[in-house]
């Protein structure tokens, strides 16, 4: 068989190791090693000076690996069925290639130059061969080059569920023990004092959020210390949670319920942080809210965060920009249902949602005067 011939089967249907990998492919085990870098982050933080700030970057550094592996496994997924699609489209083609490419192999490559009406024809036929060769290359090519990414997508997908279980075990693992390390801390300024009986009281006589926020003032003992001034950070706070805007300010939900915060979608379990350095006026259930936390990050500035599965921190407490203040609730994904959902585009991703309220003075404000939106 021609030798060329032969090589060319060979780079069809063995991937070279030496050939760079996909984008797709890249981007998927880029995620990977995010992950495997919140691991060590993980191992590290309980040795660390401020052990709360370097557990909430580990769990930011969980959900923005665990984001990035869905992202990349739907771009796997997405990039496969292209490639098959193709295939499939050009079986046909293809098959035709592959008999070409068979019939040249059996035949001495000298039979191949020569034609029978003598030397002009034989000349002629040398010229077409030299003109057909580098197509026939080319298509070779193209081929390689979409069953090699193909192989290296499976690759990917292959390993995807051991990357996944650990990252799921090492988020939870970094959720459990920041809640641990908040419930612990004592550092935090404060205040003032919350009258336990007067938020009751207040809740109990209260309908609205409108009120209860009126009345938060006279549910405190005693008002001393500084208050953080965020004044000057109006309109580029980030958002507490990492998710995305459903309704703004003024937008009907389904129920035709109108509210002027916005509603925003977000994966179970995510971090909920405090936006700026603001003081804690108030934290627990509240009406159809769930459960609430209220901060107030500049003098009869309000901003409440709703929703959450669990709030931390106490009313009174001064906590820093970047703070961990609470965690969404639902049920955490399995490994099956995530590869399912990345393979389908099916699934809820980003099934919480966390309703953020601003209120300055006395009455509600639009959030976009206060928070950065890309």
């Amino acid at each position: 068989d021609c030798p060329m011939i032969r090589l060319a089967f060979a780079m069809l249907f063995w991937a070279a190791a030496a050939c760079a990998q996909s984008e797709t492919a890249a981007a998927a085990q880029a995620a990977a090693a995010r992950l495997s870098a919140a691991s060590v982050q993980l191992e590290q933080a309980g040795g660390s000076d401020d052990q709360i700030a370097a557990l909430t970057e580990v769990v930011r550094a969980y959900e923005d690996g665990l984001g990035a592996m869905r992202d990349g496994l739907r771009r796997v997924a997405v990039r496969q069925a292209a490639i098959k699609a193709e295939l499939d489209a050009r079986s046909a083609e293809v098959s035709q290639l592959m008999g070409v490419l068979m019939t040249m192999g059996r035949a001495p490559a000298p039979l191949l130059l020569l034609h029978p009406s003598g030397p002009l024809g034989t000349a002629r036929s040398g010229m077409i061969v030299a003109e057909v060769t580098p197509a026939l290359q080319a298509r070779v090519d193209d081929l390689r080059a979409d069953l090699t990414e193909l192989a290296e997508l499976q690759q990917v997908q292959n390993g995807a569920a051991a990357t996944l279980q650990d990252g799921l075990a090492g988020a939870q693992a970094a959720r459990t023990a920041l809640a641990q390390a908040v419930s612990d801390r004592t550092d935090l300024p404060r205040r003032f004092t919350e009258d336990a009986v007067g938020t009751a009281l207040l809740i109990a006589s209260t309908e609205t959020l409108d009120a209860f926020a009126s009345g938060l003032a006279d549910t405190v003992d005693a008002d001393t210390g500084a208050q953080p001034d965020a004044t000057a950070l109006q309109g580029t706070l980030p958002l507490p949670v990492q998710g995305q805007i459903l309704r703004r300010a003024g937008e009907a939900d389904a129920a035709g319920i109108v509210r002027p915060g916005w509603v925003i979608a977000t994966r179970p379990g995510a971090l909920v942080t405090a936006p700026a350095a603001a003081t804690i006026r108030y934290r627990g259930p509240l009406l159809d809210y769930g459960v609430v936390i209220i901060l107030e990050p500049a003098t009869d500035v309000l901003i409440v965060v709703a929703g959450l599965s669990d709030a931390w921190g106490e009313a009174g407490q001064v906590v820093p920009a970047g703070a961990p203040i609470g965690i969404m609730g639902g049920e955490m994904p399995v490994v099956d249902a995530l590869l399912t959902e990345t393979v389908t585009g099916e699934g809820r991703q980003r099934s919480e949602t966390l309703y953020l309220e601003v209120r300055d003075g006395q009455g509600p404000v639009d959030p976009a005067t206060w928070f950065a939106v890309e």
